[in-house]
């Protein structure tokens, strides 16, 4: 299992220049069971990533580009009167295994909120049935920075459905330069070879869920929830739904780095990317979510 989790970040690797780390929290991610959110600037490879695990990870992919007239049946699927009289349901992109919401929050947010029952529940209700979706099921939204024309910010509710929030960030000067010299990237990702699929994938998720996190482990989460709660620029605190995600994602990050147990270290790796996007700053508040996950991370270990 090693070996093929490797090849999947080496292949992967071979495609996103310069971005180890990115690249080794989308795996977490996916490992944990979450769905992951990138925010960055166009351009700086958010959609190829999605691509990139999909096709290395051998699962079925569909993407979904957000606009501001998107409808809810246009991502969900509809039922359509044929000549035969009677409807047959016709459905959406959203019935595939790893989703790509491009630019979600280009969307309204009725559009938006169309994915909930999908993140949560692995399912969606349409016209009064419920249809499961493919398992594994994951969702890779993109968004652009909310001070760029056209954007709606995501609810409160929508964020908290995402296991992690990620940037890529322009790439180093060297990591550029091979990415300026190399072939076309659709030509890059066309030769990509699959060297998992979604069984596999779903027998490495159990194995994360099994990683053994014990008692003081569990008191150092809690003194990062804690801590969150009660700090004056804070609105809000981090909610038990993020302490499980910390827990789900630092369980995942162990096993890439082939432990059988959670140590502090595997805690930290992955905070930033799972609280960054919970942490609702009060209006007066001279603090950055990044100062806070700088206190978190820095906080004591009994």
């Amino acid at each position: 299992m090693t070996n093929t989790i490797e090849q999947v970040l080496q292949q992967s690797a071979a495609v996103i220049l310069g971005k180890p780390h990115a690249l080794r929290l989308a795996l977490t991610c996916i490992l944990a069971r979450g769905h992951l959110l990138i925010e960055d600037l166009p351009g700086v490879g958010k959609t190829t990533l999605a691509h990139t695990l999909a096709k290395v990870l051998g699962l079925e992919f569909n993407r979904i580009q957000f606009t501001s007239d998107l409808l809810p049946a246009d991502i969900l699927g509809t039922s359509i009167y044929e000549n035969s009289g009677q409807f047959r349901f016709h459905p959406g992109p959203i019935f595939s295994q790893v989703v790509l919401a491009d630019e979600i929050n280009r969307a309204m947010p009725k559009s938006q909120s169309a994915l909930l029952e999908a993140m949560e529940e692995g399912q969606v209700t349409i016209e009064g049935t419920t249809r499961p979706l493919p398992q594994p099921f994951f969702v890779l939204a993109t968004q652009n920075p909310l001070d760029q024309i056209g954007t709606y910010p995501l609810p409160e509710s929508q964020l908290d459905r995402f296991l992690m929030r990620i940037e890529l960030g322009y790439p180093d000067p060297q990591a550029e330069r091979a990415l300026l010299q190399q072939q076309d990237r659709r030509e890059v990702l066309q030769a990509l070879q699959a060297v998992a699929n979604g069984e596999m994938l779903q027998q490495w998720q159990q194995e994360a869920s099994k990683v053994h996190l014990a008692e003081p482990m569990l008191d150092y989460i809690q003194s990062i929830l804690l801590y969150s709660r009660q700090h004056p620029s804070l609105l809000t605190g981090l909610s038990p739904r993020a302490g499980l995600a910390l827990i789900h994602a630092a369980k995942a990050w162990a096993l890439l780095r082939q432990r059988d147990h959670v140590i502090p270290e595997d805690v930290k790796a992955v905070l930033a990317a799972v609280a960054g996007h919970r942490l609702f700053m009060q209006h007066n508040s001279q603090d950055t979510p990044a100062i806070i996950i700088d206190e978190l991370l820095h906080l004591p270990i009994n």
